[in-house]
């Protein structure tokens, strides 16, 4: 008997799925646990296996298109099986699949030509009446361009028509002249992409978070001398290199033990105070911001964050991620410091009641002991959420990250 395969649910946040390639088609025999198509949901392409046995008889989404979970993705059942009555209860997809008739191609209408207006004998410079000069389509754009009435342009044209060398060539004076023109290369022109399915979770979780959480920031900056120097020492070793994001990972992890309120979540009628810690990472890749999850990040060594941190990239760049690596985050890191951005604020990653953004290392002239010295510092910035957060906790938050940051043998104790 044929079944309906659906659109699957194949992480927390999927609302829609888009079918990136079909590993069968119409007419293919299809073994339960055989891989059937890759979906693309909001973080991830995901393989999809086949649950059951049977014939391919209908592909209700066409690669390239995407459908609402629990829509009909296929049907699969018996050679030559009669579905439609599966489609008429299921609801039938609009997309056009090889089952399906094919469609009436419409013929494209080739827009006329406006008739002009019989002209005068002669265009006249000075006609005030522009609409029943003969000119070209060409030479009136680029008068338009270059901001000259085509009334008082002399065509030098059969019968008098104004074409582009006069309007290149015109001057005020009404006297041709030799002198370059500017003539603009190329014309205006977008292209446009369909909104992945990333795009639009990303668009409407941080549309959320900034409309309805109370956002207010903190900024700090960081004395990153010592932090340098044992980055350095560290990485001799060459078992794995640390990176100063590593750093602030630790860092964090170690300063949300001590101020738990940092750790917390609104949930609308109640705050979450979580007493584990797990620390999602913001990573880009071409289609968005994915947030990987480094999780009891204060129990672990600089060494075991950095190859987390470093696998987790990999995966994000080749859409490998698994649902377990971006769920449960209590607080969230992003760092532009790569890109030399000296500070900037970001919007929190709910559930999260906070979000902490990282600069570059600046070297800069700064006092110590009295005296100016060459520098090097970093601005980080903690976006808190008012409803759960004050200022005064923030605040204390920062002192003890930067306590860390600032002598990093105190992760080490």
């Amino acid at each position: 008997m044929a079944e309906i395969v659906k659109m699957p649910k194949l992480s927390d946040t999927m609302e829609e799925g888009v079918v990136s390639k079909w590993h069968k088609k119409v007419g293919d025999k299809v073994k339960s646990g055989e891989l059937l198509a890759e979906i693309e949901t909001d973080k991830a392409t995901m393989d999809f296996e086949s649950f059951q046995d049977g014939i391919l008889l209908y592909i209700g989404v066409e690669e390239g298109k995407g459908a609402p979970v629990d829509s009909i993705l296929a049907i699969l059942g018996k050679q030559d099986e009669d579905y439609t009555s599966l489609l008429a209860s299921g609801g039938a997809s609009t997309s056009k699949t090889e089952t399906e008739s094919p469609s009436v191609k419409e013929t494209p209408i080739k827009a006329e030509e406006p008739k002009a207006a019989a002209p005068a004998p002669s265009a006249k410079p000075g006609n005030a009446d522009d609409s029943r000069l003969k000119a070209s389509p060409l030479a009136r754009k680029l008068a338009a361009d270059l901001g000259i009435e085509i009334s008082q342009v002399a065509g030098s044209g059969d019968g008098g028509r104004i074409v582009k060398r006069d309007v290149e060539s015109f001057s005020p004076t009404g006297v041709k002249t030799n002198a370059p023109v500017f003539v603009p290369a190329g014309q205006e022109s977008y292209s446009e992409v369909p909104v992945s399915q990333m795009r639009k979770v990303i668009a409407r979780r941080l549309s959320e978070s900034k409309f309805s959480a109370p956002h207010f920031y903190l900024t700090v900056e960081i004395d990153m001398e010592n932090a340098m120097a044992s980055r350095v020492a560290i990485n001799a070793s060459g078992e794995v290199k640390i990176s100063f994001n590593d750093f602030v990972v630790k860092a964090s992890a170690m300063a949300l033990r001590k101020h738990p309120v940092i750790n917390s979540a609104w949930l609308g009628d109640k705050i979450r105070t979580n007493h584990h810690v797990h620390i999602g990472v913001a990573i880009s890749v071409e289609d968005g911001l994915l947030v990987p999850v480094v999780k009891f990040a204060d129990q672990k060594g600089l060494h075991q964050i950095s190859a987390e941190v470093r696998d987790f990239a990999q995966k994000a760049k080749a859409k490998k991620l698994q649902p377990a690596d971006w769920e449960g985050n209590t607080f969230t890191i992003s760092n532009l410091g790569m890109f030399d951005i000296d500070e900037f604020t970001a919007i929190i990653n709910t559930p999260d009641a906070c979000i902490l953004a990282v600069g570059s290392i600046q070297e800069k002239p700064v006092v110590k002991n009295g005296q100016v010295v060459a520098g090097h510092v970093m601005k980080v910035t903690l976006s808190c959420d008012h409803r759960v957060v004050d200022g005064v906790a923030g605040a204390e938050f920062l002192k003890t990250l930067k306590a860390y940051l600032e002598n990093p043998v105190k992760m080490l104790v």
